[in-house]
């Protein structure tokens, strides 16, 4: 069974998208949450991870330390990750990866905290600009293979890569088009989303960066965690 190596769940975007893909595909994993170091986890993620971050997969002696190659690695033996058209599978594959490399204004000023509402202090240029693209991206996929997910009527690994932002788009109150925060929404009651959300509220631990990366956004209009 695979075994997938994630960070805290209030926290860390990227451990949630291939948590949220295995658990909403109903692929069997075994989950080991290791929590976030004060100053810096590189040397206790390295105990797993070659690249000392999270997430991390194991399947027996193969590890994929990347949360993109965990996707093309699952849909190796899965074929429900990806679309099953040619031209779906295309476009989900390229907004993923623009999600997972890109969007780096939104990372910075919006970060991930699954607990914390925030009134922003502003919405510079650029943060606007990422905003208006995954609004723009959304409604395209949206629109154009017409189902409730972004590649059509099934969840697929690009539902799982923008999952994070649907978090942030609540929780920042992110200005968005009716279409595209209605997906986020959608995205947000999923039942696997909804567990990984309950899981970061009950979570004890407080890391430094983490929460003046928090602060430095605006202000904090409530704390639902325990």
């Amino acid at each position: 069974m695979y075994q997938l190596f994630i960070a805290n769940k209030n926290y860390s975007s990227w451990s949630l998208r291939p948590w949220l893909l295995l658990r909403q595909l109903e692929i069997p994993f075994g989950e080991e949450l290791v929590t976030f170091e004060e100053g810096g986890s590189w040397e206790k993620f390295r105990r797993f991870a070659p690249n000392g971050l999270v997430p991390c997969l194991v399947d027996g002696e193969t590890t994929v330390w990347d949360s993109l190659a965990i996707a093309e690695y699952l849909a190796e033996a899965h074929s429900q990750v990806w679309p099953a058209e040619k031209g779906a599978r295309a476009w989900a594959r390229c907004a993923a990866a623009e999600m997972h490399s890109g969007f780096s204004t939104l990372r910075d000023i919006c970060t991930m905290n699954c607990g914390v509402r925030v009134q922003l202090a502003e919405i510079p240029g650029k943060l606007q600009k990422d905003i208006g693209r995954i609004d723009e991206l959304w409604c395209e996929g949206l629109r154009r293979f017409g189902g409730a997910y972004l590649a059509g009527e099934e969840f697929t690994a690009v539902d799982a890569f923008f999952a994070p932002v649907a978090i942030r788009a609540k929780n920042y109150s992110l200005p968005l088009t009716e279409t595209a925060a209605a997906y986020a929404e959608r995205l947000l009651q999923l039942p696997a989303m909804q567990a990984w959300i309950a899981e970061a509220l009950q979570e004890p631990w407080r890391e430094a960066d983490h929460e003046e990366e928090l602060l430095r956004a605006g202000a904090i209009l409530e704390d639902l965690r325990q």
